[in-house]
């Protein structure tokens, strides 16, 4: 009887486990590719003073191995750095529900995005923007 009981609970928590969603963006996410659908690469969100950043951790292409922004402006300190590694989302503070008034950095053309991110169903919504013009990416969580 005890056996049965310790199954149940220890099966009713990866039930549970399997069903919990994520309502914080802190942690690991793996960010997809808009045209493949792929996973492109592992970003930690993390916090720091009060503010969240993401850099990223690992990149999934075999055909750039250790790549480089060399697309970021020369005036940027991230220019020419790893992109593993790299500081992408800056300064995000909490508005309500959502992290704003930061930026994030594209890798592949050099670009600085006014950014916005929260959680909606346990994935992670990120919001890229200059103006009234945006672009809304939906990263998994890869934890």
């Amino acid at each position: 009887m005890k056996r049965t009981i310790s199954f149940l609970l220890v099966f009713s928590f990866f039930i549970f486990q399997s069903f919990a969603q994520r309502s914080t963006p802190l942690g690991k996410w793996k960010t997809i590719d808009d045209n493949t659908g792929k996973t492109k690469s592992v970003v930690e969100i993390y916090e720091k003073g009060g503010k969240l950043f993401g850099k990223v951790l690992q990149l999934f292409d075999p055909e750039k191995p250790n790549p480089v922004c060399e697309e970021c402006s020369s005036e940027d300190p991230r220019h020419m750095k790893p992109i593993v590694g790299l500081e992408i989302i800056r300064n995000l503070a909490k508005d309500g529900s959502e992290y704003a008034h930061g930026d994030i950095l594209d890798p592949e053309n050099g670009k600085v995005y006014k950014c916005k991110i929260w959680v909606e169903e346990g994935k992670l919504m990120v919001r890229g923007y200059i103006s009234f013009l945006y672009r809304t990416q939906t990263w998994l969580a890869a934890d």
